[in-house]
């Protein structure tokens, strides 16, 4: 290890508290008055016009600079890449919803269209999304379940169910709770909340998705057995729907269950010949792609359907449908679901936002994404289609293929334009036990999410917690109602780290101005006399109780007991000075002298002689208590009305025992809460607060200094004519000099 290389430096200057630090860098009273600054943000000049308009619409910003020569084949290849992609991935996450395949179509064309407008993400891929569709499923098939479309076959005299009724209804509720889910989105981005993802940590989110994908996993098991389950909802529904499937398992489709196998068997096999070919091929193979189309063609040639009972995606109308807006009775229903949808998907969008702008060097405005996303949810609504957010799969093909801008999104929707309007009803022979063999695979990357368990074992266990808690209650009580109870557990534990703080004395690092725990470092040592306390937390009602009993445990000191004393040694002085008071009195009735009658002499003077009384009002301090307090506040960054009176309260005990208790390390904003809070007055001013500990150090020790080369007297002469206390005026420069 190479030698370390020591600077010294000398700093001398005046011990300085807050009020002589506001004095000499002069601080500024001036607030940002309300009415002040509505009327600034209602101003509006052309500058400020254009730039609100390229902010609200940042295509207008890049588009017209966009480097065609430079980005333009890169973003084609890319486009088309992403675009292939879109095809089953649209089809198989539509089974999730719960809708008809054709449906996931359209909502990889108006939603990226719309992003493709607003958005500010320049590398991610927004489209339809595993997690968000076995959302949107739950609340269709909730609202809409098989058993309100059930109709007697006569032919065969049994109850079928109507699928088309079934599945109009299920695109209304899709369609509903995605318009809503978008008008959220959009008003959270007016009113600039775009800071709510804060609230979802990386261990709440992954422990989140990994939930969502079981959820998808077992939704998915019906199309991989060929049997038709009950559909159940609300908590527990997942444990419910696995006892269902393996009830069901002894009436399996086994030409249903071959497909799915040899279909996961050849994805696997063929995403890990495109993994090892990547490095040698310009464009990853369209894995997915080439599935649905042999499957197709097999599917037709063999009629797995007539021969086999195999069940395939039918019907794909050509073209788009009609804008239709969202029925109004459904809205009220589901707008628990379409907040969580919201949150989730804006979550996933803004994650994978940041990391590509990190590191490609631009910036993504979170509130804008939020406003992009709300309007292609909800525009894309209107036109029948289901929530979207952003699909990492699809985001790191984007990528690899060269994508740059957000031209290589718009191509790609193009690209499911053409299959929509031309070729989409060549799908119709695939089975959907292929789409849902395709979700399997997708999925497995999400699976290896369970080694965060270990990994945060060792770096974080309260992280570790959130992860497992988010994971169970994701399970138990579904994905919607999960989320918000997830986010609820993560803020508790918050609220109890800042309940649990550590407690710590410091101590001096010898020869600097660093002060440090003293059970955590063997060479720093107590200054003599002063005890300098911290809390690793902020100081508010939830722990102020626990910082006064802290504070009492590391001291040693029981104030409480300390004050019970002295208000008996009070009472005590009181009433000895009262019996005194009556002794006086007597005695200076006897004591009167008596009138000489006319004619005779005065008799002499008696000598006088009254008996002085005195009580001790101040005594010698205790040796073994500190003779100040200093309270380190730098880890504080706000003071509630709560926090403020348990400083005062604090500073107010420990001085009746004549324990000075000063602040230090205390930021702008703490030291306005104590302000506003009412902790200064006449007597108590700015002067104890100081901005280092070091400050405070020394102005403690340079009182103790003064105190006892000017001892205050320790007795009162009771009875006296006169009685006059010296004082003397000293000016103490306190010099602070630090040599390290």
């Amino acid at each position: 290890m190479a030698e370390r290389r020591w600077v010294g430096y000398n700093v001398q200057r005046q011990i300085l508290d807050e009020e002589a630090v506001d004095e000499m860098a002069e601080k500024s009273e001036s607030k940002v008055v309300l009415s002040e600054s509505i009327k600034k943000s209602m101003r509006c000049s052309g500058p400020r016009l254009k730039s609100c308009l390229l902010d609200s619409i940042p295509v207008l910003s890049w588009l017209p600079r966009y480097p065609v020569k430079d980005n333009a084949l890169s973003d084609l290849i890319s486009g088309i890449s992403v675009g292939v992609m879109h095809l089953p991935q649209g089809m198989a996450y539509a089974l999730l919803a719960a809708v008809p395949p054709v449906f996931g179509l359209y909502s990889s064309f108006y939603p990226v269209l719309i992003y493709f407008i607003f958005g500010t993400s320049k590398h991610i891929s927004v489209g339809t999304y595993a997690v968000m569709s076995v959302m949107i499923g739950s609340v269709t098939e909730q609202l809409a379940p098989e058993s309100n479309f059930m109709q007697w076959d006569n032919g065969t005299n049994t109850s079928i169910v109507d699928e088309t009724a079934m599945n109009k209804e299920r695109v209304k509720v899709a369609a509903a709770v995605t318009f809503l889910s978008g008008l959220f989105q959009i008003l959270l981005g007016l009113v600039r909340f775009g800071f709510v993802v804060t609230y979802l940590s990386e261990p709440l989110v992954r422990g989140y998705t990994t939930g969502a994908a079981i959820h998808v996993i077992v939704s998915q098991l019906k199309y991989t057995f060929g049997t038709n389950p009950l559909r159940h909802s609300g908590p527990l529904s997942l444990i419910y729907t696995v006892l269902e499937v393996s009830y069901l398992i002894p009436k399996t489709n086994v030409g249903t269950l071959v497909v799915s196998v040899v279909t996961i068997i050849g994805l696997m096999l063929a995403k890990q010949l495109s993994v090892y070919l990547n490095k040698k091929l310009p464009v990853p193979i369209p894995v997915e792609l080439l599935t649905i189309i042999i499957a197709t063609i097999i599917s037709w040639q063999v009629g797995l359907e007539q021969k086999y009972g195999v069940d395939v995606v039918g019907d794909i109308p050509s073209g788009l449908q009609p804008p239709v807006l969202p029925d109004a009775t459904v809205l009220g229903q589901v707008i628990g679901n379409a907040f969580a949808l919201a949150v989730v998907g804006y979550g996933m969008v803004i994650s994978l936002g940041r990391i590509f702008a990190l590191k490609y060097g631009y910036k993504v405005d979170s509130n804008q994404e939020l406003i992009a996303l709300g309007l292609s949810n909800s525009i894309g609504g209107i036109f029948q289609c289901f929530a979207i957010s952003c699909s990492m799969s699809r985001t790191m093909v984007q990528h690899s293929t060269g994508g740059k801008t957000q031209v290589a999104g718009a191509l790609s929707a193009m690209v499911i334009l053409f299959i929509t309007l031309w070729i989409g009803h060549l799908f119709e022979e695939l089975p959907k036990a292929v789409l849902a063999a395709i979700i399997y695979v997708n999925l497995s990357s999400m699976m290896k999410q369970f080694t965060d368990i270990p990994a945060l074992w060792k770096t974080n266990r309260v992280d570790m917690l959130i992860w497992v808690v988010t994971f169970i209650l994701t399970l138990l009580l579904n994905p919607d109602l999960g989320l918000a109870a997830s986010i609820g557990f993560s803020m508790l534990t918050v609220i109890f780290r800042t309940q649990l703080p550590k407690y710590s004395l410091l101590g001096q690092v010898p020869n600097t101005d660093i002060y440090r725990p003293v059970e955590d470092y063997n060479q720093v040592r107590q200054v003599p006399g002063i005890l300098i306390f911290r809390c690793s937390a902020t100081l508010y009602f939830a722990n102020a109780e626990m910082y006064q009993d802290a504070l009492a445990e590391k001291s040693g000191i029981d104030i409480t007991k300390k004050l019970a004393i002295k208000k008996k040694l009070e009472a005590k002085r009181k009433r000895h000075e009262k019996k005194i008071a009556r002794k006086a009195r007597k005695a200076a009735k006897k004591n009167t002298v008596n009138v000489s009658p006319p004619g005779q002499e005065e008799a002499p003077e008696r000598e006088e002689h009254t008996s002085v009384a005195t009580i001790e009002v101040d005594p010698e301090p205790d040796p073994s208590l500190p003779r100040a307090i200093v309270l380190d506040l730098s880890p504080v960054n706000f003071l509630d009305t709560v926090g403020v009176k348990t400083l005062r309260s604090i500073q107010i005990d420990y001085g009746e025992i004549g324990i000075e208790v000063v602040l230090a390390g205390c930021q702008t904003a703490v030291v306005d809460n104590l302000q506003t809070g009412g902790f200064f007055n006449e007597k108590v001013t700015k002067s104890c607060v100081f901005s280092t500990i070091h400050d405070a150090v020394l102005h403690c020790q340079s009182t103790r200094m003064s105190q006892h080369k000017h001892p205050k007297p320790q007795c009162t002469p009771l009875f006296s004519n006169t009685y006059t206390q010296m004082q003397e005026k000293t000016e103490w420069m306190d010099m602070a000099s630090t040599h390290f």
